[in-house]
């Protein structure tokens, strides 16, 4: 439609609605200003067509009304770049959103670990996005000799390049199974590879064990990771998993020591990400000993009946809206 057209159509509409001021005559306008908007016309240019039917058709409009007429034009120009930025943004926004969604459900794909079923142990596992993207990872492995290694990580940095690094670092330790048996090893290939590939402002912490159950033993090393807690039913006591180490990427040829601990009967083994630890309330941050108390009055239950309330009880002091990712491992034997 030509703006002559457009014009016409207009002065019909309006005078029409002058006239009979009725349900009808609005209900065309409206469809007229949808039809307005498919054409790209701005607020602006409404306005002007408006100005330009009342002084055909009401010559005698006094100058004040004709003015305020004016004032108003002058407004919807601004009003009407605004809008269209603010249009243009919102469209962004709305693209922008689409692609973390896939990126986000691509991600769950990619990255989704699955617990393995043994004999010998009790395994539960929760891991919790505070955003649609993770920064959080955790990878079990139930190799031939039956030992169960595990690796739990945090990335320092959030969105999609975070994501991308999570799945460099999968596939680079499927692409190391000979190293399973070996945490300082693993550790140290993982390093080079994020020494080599990662952003320089973005590093990985992570913890990897590996439970022998020939020998009854957990051997572990970690790279700046949060410590986890080892339970011995024996002292009914929870210990720190305490492990030094840089985080992932800072320098090509950093060594990371091995940790061993021996496991009976009833004991437990628990790895978390920092969103446990640093969990914000209104109080400021818990300690952990609130998580070590959560375990304690569970550990009767099975490992993922604990997880899940741990999870349940944390999110709850932070009003259900968690800050960080979390992710929580529990390891009964």
């Amino acid at each position: 439609m030509d703006s002559q057209s457009l014009y016409k159509k207009y002065e019909e509409i309006l005078l029409n609605y002058l006239e009979n001021r009725n349900e009808r005559a609005l209900y065309k306008a409206q469809q007229f200003g949808r039809k307005m908007i498919e054409q790209n016309i701005s607020p602006e240019e409404v306005v002007s067509m408006h100005v330009k039917v009342l002084s055909r058709t009401m010559p005698n409009l006094d100058k004040e009304t004709l003015d305020a007429f004016d004032f108003l034009l002058e407004v919807m120009v601004d009003y009407g770049l605004a809008y269209r930025e603010h249009q243009s943004l919102r469209n962004k926004q709305r693209q922008l959103d689409s692609e973390i969604e896939v990126a986000a459900n691509l991600q769950q794909s990619l990255l989704k670990g699955d617990v393995p079923d043994c004999e010998f142990a009790d395994i539960g596992v929760i891991s919790q996005p505070a955003k649609k993207m993770s920064g959080d990872y955790y990878h079990f492995v139930n190799d031939n000799h039956n030992c169960i290694s595990v690796a739990i990580a945090d990335i320092v940095g959030k969105g999609i390049p975070a994501a991308m690094c999570m799945s460099m670092i999968k596939y680079t330790m499927d692409s190391l199974p000979e190293q399973r048996m070996q945490p300082g090893s693993m550790l140290e290939n993982l390093n080079r590879v994020v020494e080599q590939n990662v952003d320089p402002n973005m590093f990985v912490t992570m913890f990897y064990g590996l439970y022998d159950p020939r020998v009854q033993e957990f051997f572990y090393s970690s790279a700046g990771h949060e410590p986890g807690f080892f339970y011995s039913a024996k002292e009914d006591q929870f210990t720190e998993l305490e492990a030094k180490g840089l985080v992932l990427g800072l320098t090509r040829s950093t060594k990371y020591n091995e940790y061993v601990k021996k496991v009976h009967s009833g004991d437990m083994i628990v790895l978390l990400t920092d969103g446990v630890t640093e969990c914000r309330t209104e109080k400021g941050f818990i300690e952990r000993e609130e998580v070590v108390s959560l375990i304690r009055d569970n550990m009767e239950k099975p490992a993922q009946e604990i997880v899940d309330h741990v999870f349940y009880e944390l999110e709850k002091l932070q009003d259900f809206d968690l800050r960080d990712d979390f992710t929580l491992i529990v390891i009964k034997f």
